[in-house]
């Protein structure tokens, strides 16, 4: 029987290694070093890449972003952009900040949502300090689905009063 031993947690580790962990594929891995300047394993003769235990996690987090969170490369990019190339609490981006709506109750189909939408000097000025107002297409269309099915609930609500 063999045994494999376990390597060190300070120990770099072949692209293989890193491939079998993180369960990407090699090529994948790869991609991704052309893809994102901040992963630059170390390459010794012959090409052969060792990771250091930093570069699996920043690979990890590459990973959770895109395979769980749904971002796209573009977007994972900008993500490690501003965040001076590292990935800060990815959990925290499965719980945004709640998003406060106003329904008007006086049975006029004309709320707040009628109102025409700030320009973005506007919007940029309101947001609070250090918030992205950029919105990628996926989370505009998460939330035109949203403004839609608050637009159906006022509906029946007003039909019920």
């Amino acid at each position: 029987m063999v045994r494999k031993t376990q390597k060190d947690p300070d120990a770099f580790r072949t692209i293989s290694e890193v491939s079998d962990e993180l369960d990407v594929p090699q090529h994948v891995l790869r991609f991704w070093e052309t893809k994102f300047a901040v992963v630059k394993p170390l390459k010794r003769g012959g090409g052969r890449r060792y990771y250091r235990p930093a570069d699996v996690e920043l690979i990890r987090g590459i990973r959770d972003l895109l395979y769980t969170h749904g971002f796209t490369i573009k977007g994972a990019q900008k993500l490690l952009k501003e965040q001076g190339g590292k990935i800060g609490n990815i959990d925290a981006l499965k719980n945004p900040a709640p998003v406060s709506v106003s329904l008007t109750s006086d049975g006029d189909d004309s709320p707040a949502d009628a109102a025409p939408a700030p320009t973005e000097e506007a919007a940029a000025a309101a947001a609070p300090a250090g918030q992205n107002t950029d919105l990628d297409e996926g989370s505009r269309a998460r939330l035109h689905a949203i403004r839609e099915e608050l637009k159906t609930l006022r509906e029946v609500l007003a039909s019920a009063l």
